[in-house]
């Protein structure tokens, strides 16, 4: 009888350090998720011909995952409830070519909506009208009594209320139509429902002038230069973390490389003084 004890004993012991060890592996490989808000914005976020997401930032924020050792997933939202998502936890961060410097629609900076990464990214609103009109189009006030596209809550969307603000009674901007996605505006603009579209000028060089879009063109008029950063929810610790990811990347020549395999290594731009 002792001696079936003392198996019996001994069968507990190790099924006890069994499923101790278990819990130690599995603790021991478990890694946060970084669920990063996307939309299909080319260079910056989209899908491959296999389905998969690339881009420079869906790049960039691998390179970041593996630095603080988490798993990164992209989850494509509906831009105009970026920050609705953010502040629900449905995301993590808003991870597409957001432009720090710009407001929303409503006048709100986005600055007082989450807390901003460094800014990373050099860009500007482009004006792209037809090829055929591109005479009519040549500075900012001749948009002025135009039906301009945007992206809804984008910042193109805060540029064209800028400009229907500067405005007098006699002579606003016509209309703005509001579209879920950015590549919406070129259809508008070549259906001659919208005079001009205002859209990241990243995206507007990858679209203009090519396939359906070869009888649009970018006007010459300077809507001024803004910059692109990562959004977090306001106190979020992850924020400092990932800007001192962004640091290593950008110092150890990687950013650079990422920058350069899509064209934009003349708009790589780290800008330290955003993110405090």
């Amino acid at each position: 009888m002792r001696k079936i004890l003392s198996i019996v004993f001994a069968i507990m012991m190790l099924i006890s350090i069994i499923v101790f060890a278990s819990s130690c592996d599995n603790g021991s490989s478990e890694r946060e998720t970084l669920i990063c808000g996307v939309t299909i914005f080319e260079p910056m976020n989209f899908r491959d011909d296999a389905g998969e997401w690339t881009g420079f930032d869906t790049e960039f924020a691998l390179a970041v995952g593996e630095i603080l050792d988490m798993d990164v997933e992209f989850q494509l939202i509906e831009w105009a409830n970026k920050f609705l998502e953010l502040d629900a936890g449905a995301i993590d961060a808003i991870w597409n070519g957001m432009t720090a410097t710009a407001n929303e629609p409503d006048g709100t900076p986005r600055t007082h909506l989450c807390d901003m990464s460094y800014s990373y990214m050099l860009n500007t609103q482009a004006v792209v009208v037809r090829a055929d009109r591109a005479g009519e189009f040549t500075v900012a006030e001749d948009l002025l009594g135009s039906t301009i596209a945007v992206e809804a809550g984008s910042a193109g969307e805060s540029k064209a209320r800028r400009l229907a603000g500067m405005t007098d009674e006699d002579n606003p901007v016509g209309d703005i139509i509001g579209v879920p996605k950015q590549i919406n505006t070129f259809i508008e603009v070549k259906s001659g429902a919208a005079d001009a579209a205002i859209i990241d000028i990243i995206l507007a060089l990858e679209i203009v002038g090519q396939g359906d879009f070869q009888d649009l063109m970018i006007s010459q008029i300077d809507l001024g230069d803004e910059w692109y950063a990562i959004g977090f929810r306001r106190g979020d610790p992850l924020r400092d973390r990932v800007n001192e990811a962004i640091v290593q990347l950008y110092e150890a020549g990687t950013l650079m490389e990422i920058a350069t395999r899509w064209g934009l290594e003349e708009r790589l731009v780290i800008d330290r003084t955003w993110g405090r």
